[in-house]
């Protein structure tokens, strides 16, 4: 923050998070859910990172990128499960600035490089099924390592330019966040100065980082299902559809959630249910994602299976 920012309030600066609520009879129950929910979590993630990388037939654009989503996944979900973890075994819920604003920016930085990340996986898809005989020389590993580091600089660097912004806005009013992270609209509202100016910024930013990736990700969609349709064999379709139905839904989970956060009033009665649809899409879409890839995907559970088949034969040699 900038040293007149600092100035005003007492140092070292700190931010209580007022998490979900301060119901006691629930902090247990939520502490395990949680710690559970983080757990799947990760083995989910990490297990399919490691089937992509350890099984040929893996070695594919499609789950290149897959790969690297859930890369990302276990990332993003590090960034809040945690903290909140130990706000709730501890009781202690303050947060000091430049934690808040560390996690504030890998949080923005992770969720900008899923955005952008699920566009390239659908451009993937379009042009498996809408150009499939050009795919094997368009999706080029030279082109999908261009697509994902492109990915990642864009997250990276839309997330300095928005962390930038909240950081040297000055902070006079009550410290206490209303939410369980440090989020960009519950911080704003925090802020003393006027904040009115910098809508047009906030506009170009949410244009960057959220509507180009889904306006890009539904132009995709939209060519895949005309040219679905206007496969005459019902079974081609099916196998058509299915080639991108598990990326098409992770897909529509994660931007009906994150739609409805940034877009939904923060009126006193709807910030509730703002921060129940915002624990859906930060720590509930990262659980989901690995099981729909592994329960809908044909390949996925014949990896799993040779991993599985690989470490019993070990054990049972080792005894």
């Amino acid at each position: 923050m900038e040293k007149g920012a600092w100035d005003n309030l007492t140092a070292p600066m700190e931010f209580l998070l007022l998490g979900m609520g301060n119901v006691a009879s629930l902090q247990t129950p939520l502490l395990f859910l949680l710690l559970l929910i983080y757990s799947v979590t990760m083995v989910g993630n990490i297990l399919i990172f490691v089937l992509v990388v350890v099984d040929r037939h893996l070695h594919t654009p499609m789950y290149f990128f897959l790969g690297n989503l859930y890369s990302l996944e276990t990332c993003y979900s590090s960034t809040i499960l945690p903290r909140l973890l130990a706000s709730l075994l501890n009781g202690d819920r303050i947060i000091s600035a430049h934690s808040c604003m560390a996690q504030f920016y890998f949080f923005g930085c992770f969720a900008t490089t899923e955005c952008y990340l699920l566009a390239m996986m659908s451009y993937d898809r379009y042009l498996a099924i809408c150009q499939p005989l050009l795919y094997a020389s368009l999706m080029t590993w030279k082109v999908c390592l261009k697509l994902v580091a492109a990915s990642w600089l864009g997250g990276l660097l839309i997330s300095i330019v928005t962390t930038s912004f909240i950081s040297h806005q000055s902070f006079c009013g009550p410290k206490a966040i209303d939410h369980f992270f440090c989020d960009f609209t519950p911080l704003l509202e925090l802020a003393c100065t006027d904040v009115t100016m910098f809508t047009p910024i906030a506009l170009i930013i949410a244009l960057l980082d959220l509507v180009f990736p889904f306006l890009f990700t539904l132009g995709s969609y939209v060519r895949i299902i005309a040219a679905i349709l206007r496969i005459s064999s019902r079974i081609g379709r099916q196998k058509a559809f299915s080639t991108c139905s598990s990326h098409l839904t992770i897909v529509t989970i994660f931007y009906s959630t994150l739609i409805i956060v940034y877009l939904l009033p923060r009126t006193a009665p709807l910030r509730q249910l703002n921060k129940v649809v915002s624990f859906f899409y930060t720590i509930l879409t990262p659980l989901v994602n690995p099981l729909i890839y592994s329960l809908r995907n044909r390949e996925v559970k014949e990896a799993l299976r040779k991993v599985l088949r690989k470490a019993l034969a070990c054990a049972q040699s080792s005894l």
